[in-house]
């Protein structure tokens, strides 16, 4: 009679526990795998707005190498060397900017300090 109840609770009731833990394991692999789609999907999204964000800074700021970077470059050159080295520092003498240089020179100076303030009002214009 044992038996009998042992080999009934053995063969239909333990198969039915294996299944259903079989299919909570299985459930929780699916759970667990669409976690892991999910998060390699945000990666994935996150890589490409830092990529986006890039593009847009160089679209908006440009390269090193442009030529009026050049110039405000040799601008800031000189006028650091006339300024710091020679005025500060007191260790040489340069002579003034005469002509066309002069004038290139305040032109770029000015550019530098007008042009933010041009976009900020051509940018509020066009709102």
């Amino acid at each position: 009679m044992w038996m009998t109840i042992i080999s009934f609770l053995g063969g239909p009731v333990v198969k039915a526990l294996v299944d259903a833990y079989s299919a909570k394991l299985k459930a929780e692999t699916v759970d667990t795998k669409i976690a892991a789609d999910l998060a390699a999907s945000e990666i994935a999204a996150q890589t490409a707005e830092t990529k986006a964000v890039a593009q847009f800074r160089t679209a908006e700021l440009g390269y090193w190498h442009e030529p009026d970077k050049l110039i405000g470059y040799c601008v800031t050159i000189y006028f650091a060397k006339l300024l710091v080295w020679d005025k500060v520092l007191g260790l040489g003498s340069t002579d003034p900017l005469a002509g066309f240089a002069a004038i290139t020179a305040n032109l770029v100076v000015s550019f530098y300090f007008t042009k933010r303030g041009f976009e900020n009002v051509a940018r509020i214009i066009k709102r």
